[in-house]
């Protein structure tokens, strides 16, 4: 099994280098907005969209044209990349993912640029085609064969390389899992994961939240500072920080917590949340906030890398409404009710624990089990259909 990793580094360029690779990215946005325009233009008076290797023997005649000298300094698998980027872009209009691709402003289009070829990582060194050795902050190895990079810099005016390798994956079957290591994980906003084992839950780190006055703050001086002057110019930058040191908060959160996940277990249960559902509610800023599509993201590639089991439970499935213990589903129950009572057997249920106890339940029937451990306690003489009763909550 052929899977591809990807590598992010910080660049530390001189001041040449800066200069060389917004060369580089503005070379890409000359391009992309010339290549855009071939093709709107062809397309009337021939009813047929661009072949795309009559627009490369027109990038490649572009560079002979006196008021385009510069382009031959540029890389030419950098500029032919351009051109597969917006094949892909009309692509994914066609087929309507996304709409129609539009020119690339010099004002606000983010500087980026990639490279197929040629990239190579070596001693905290990368090398960039035309421009030389660069030096990274390198925080690991980079293993496997590299396919692409991409360069790109950041609102802050960082630049960051995203290195594309591919590794072989041994094609084995998954061994079964020890019952006792597969954990059930309901994802919340007040706590962001409450485990089946009964662990200390995760409180949700609300990084946005803790950083919303700063952010206003520094808002609020951009709104005030002139337009096109340099003090509204830093105070962009300044905005710029602090939204980047949310990101990068949340996204250590996140690398941190599934990979503790995904070593410590055999397997894990989630529930197949509608994230993009719940971000239309009134409640999408703290959605937005959690992320619990970018935690769902990382577990689907670590459990593959580090060959777990990761079972994703049905978005309908009951899991908070259900009783663990007689299985009675509750159907009057609100989200109000954060500890509650079941109206059949009695027992008194915390909502997010008693949600990970039925999730990992009902994960435990699409992971196969190592060999003497019972996959479920079989109920031998009672109803397939599940009770119905009523709940009383209970205030925490």
């Amino acid at each position: 099994m052929r899977l591809r990793k990807v590598f992010r580094f910080r660049l530390q360029p001189n001041a040449a280098q800066q200069e060389a690779l917004s060369r580089l990215a503005g070379a890409r946005r000359f391009v992309w907005n010339w290549a855009l325009a071939q093709r709107r233009a062809y397309y009337p008076a021939n009813h047929q969209g661009l072949p795309a290797a009559e627009l490369s023997r027109r990038l490649t005649a572009l560079k002979q044209h006196p008021e385009t000298t510069w382009l031959p300094e540029v890389n030419a698998q950098a500029l032919q990349q351009v051109l597969f980027d917006l094949q892909r872009a009309f692509t994914n209009f066609f087929e309507k993912r996304a709409r129609f691709p539009q020119c690339k402003s010099r004002k606000r289009d983010t500087a980026r640029f990639r490279m197929p070829q040629q990239v190579r990582v070596a001693e905290s060194h990368v090398y960039v085609p035309k421009v030389g050795w660069i030096r990274i902050h390198q925080s690991q190895p980079v293993d496997g064969e590299t396919k692409s990079a991409t360069f790109k810099r950041d609102a802050t005016g960082h630049w960051d390389v995203s290195v594309v390798t591919e590794f072989t994956l041994p094609d084995t079957p998954l061994s079964p899992a020890d019952p006792a290591k597969v954990v059930g994980v309901d994802l919340g906003l007040i706590d962001f994961a409450t485990f089946s084992d009964g662990s200390v839950p995760v409180p949700a780190p609300k990084f946005f939240r803790r950083q919303a006055r700063t952010w206003r703050r520094a808002q609020r001086v951009r709104s005030r500072r002139q337009t096109g002057s340099a003090r509204r110019a830093r105070a962009k930058h300044a905005v710029a920080r602090v939204q980047a040191q949310t990101a990068n908060q949340r996204s250590d959160f996140i690398h941190n917590l599934t990979t503790q996940l995904v070593r410590e277990h055999d397997g894990l249960c989630i529930e197949d949340l509608s994230v993009k559902g719940l971000a239309k509610t009134k409640l999408a800023k703290s959605i937005h906030d959690a992320s619990f599509g970018e935690f769902r993201r990382h577990l689907e590639y670590k459990t593959v890398w580090n060959r777990r089991h990761l079972a994703v439970i049905d978005r309908f499935f009951p899991s908070s409404k259900t009783c663990q213990v007689c299985g009675a589903v509750h159907d009057t129950l609100t989200w109000a009710d954060r500890i509650w009572t079941c109206g059949l057997c009695g027992s008194v249920h915390r909502r997010d624990l008693n949600a990970a106890w039925n999730i990992r339940a009902e994960g435990l029937q699409r992971i196969p089990v190592a060999a003497g451990h019972a996959e479920t306690v079989n109920a031998r003489g009672a109803g397939v259909r599940p009770p119905q009763g009523e709940a009383v909550g209970v205030e925490a």
